[in-house]
């Protein structure tokens, strides 16, 4: 166990019991193995060890009260006062206080002795809860910029770990797929893309990833383009040409020159094979996403064309 000294050694009176709905709790001895040790099965429970006469107690009680509740409910806060129950802190070899532990899984994993500032308590409890929202919302961020700038392998474990952490993570799942396609592992990709929920189909994550490995998968069936852009060289109007070399400018990086090319196939014949340039851009728009600076000019080009 580690436990961490700082402050001054003292102690610190009980505050209202539970006014946080089960976050917040005077616990005894009788009551300590179920609301302390079979609680932290659930999530973390920091105990209290204070005594009525403990100054530094009276500092201690506000504060980790306030950064508790702050948690909203990721944590419970248990207070135990060793001058009415003595055994439990006898066991543990608690011989001063303030003393907080820290419980995971029914064993005591940290603690801390003395009066603490705030932001140490919410550094502490932080660290305790580990990868909170915020921390895996930095780590997508951190992901997606990998991503983007070409580390597949970065950007893959970052996906991976928040998965690791939140399994039904619909933005880490659907990263991980676009990595995967990024990186030609299509099958990988499809594996992947099977684990989410049926009912989570049309989340816009998901949908993305869907869109990409698709055109993936239409431009892994593509010739070499040197020989597709030869073909439109001879032939502008040569539409099937120019749309599959587009599909595979997309899937090389060249995503400007793919929608400049279907651009010009809804211009010259807007109902080309049953409308499909204009379906293969929305589809592109999809997987790029619907804040992608190119989604979004792209858009707008299209409309300016359908609504000439």
């Amino acid at each position: 166990m580690l436990l961490n000294q700082a402050g001054a050694t003292g102690a610190k009176p009980a505050a209202a019991s539970d006014s946080a709905g089960g976050d917040i709790i005077d616990t005894t001895t009788q009551t300590f193995m179920a609301e302390v040790m079979e609680e932290s099965k659930r999530r973390p429970v920091l105990v209290d060890f204070w005594a009525p006469w403990c100054g530094p107690c009276k500092t201690l009680t506000p504060v980790i009260e306030k950064v508790v509740k702050a948690a909203k409910g990721k944590v419970r806060l248990a207070k135990l006062n060793i001058d009415d129950h003595p055994v439990i802190p006898g066991k543990l070899g608690i011989q001063s206080v303030p003393t907080v532990y820290a419980f995971v899984n029914g064993q005591p994993v940290d603690g801390f002795m003395g009066a603490l500032p705030e932001g140490q308590v919410k550094a502490f409890i932080d660290r305790l809860l580990g990868p909170g929202t915020d921390g895996l919302e930095e780590a997508l961020a951190a992901a997606e910029g990998a991503l983007a700038d070409g580390d597949l392998t970065a950007a893959a474990e970052i996906f991976a770990g928040v998965l690791g952490e939140e399994p039904d993570n619909l933005k880490a799942l659907a990263g991980l797929v676009r990595t995967q396609v990024a990186a030609g592992a299509l099958e990988q990709a499809k594996a992947t893309l099977a684990l989410a929920p049926a009912d989570k189909a049309n989340d816009p994550s998901i949908a993305a990833a869907r869109a990409a490995l698709d055109v993936a998968e239409q431009a892994a069936s593509l010739g070499d383009l040197a020989t597709l852009q030869a073909k439109l060289d001879l032939d502008p109007a040569d539409h099937q040409a120019r749309f599959d070399l587009a599909i595979g400018l997309n899937a090389k990086g060249r995503r400007e020159d793919a929608l400049i090319h279907l651009l010009d196939i809804v211009k010259r014949d807007r109902s080309w094979n049953e409308d499909a340039a204009r379906k293969q851009l929305v589809q592109l728009f999809e997987a790029w996403g619907p804040t992608d600076p190119l989604t979004l000019s792209g858009r707008k080009k299209l409309s300016a064309i359908m609504f000439a």
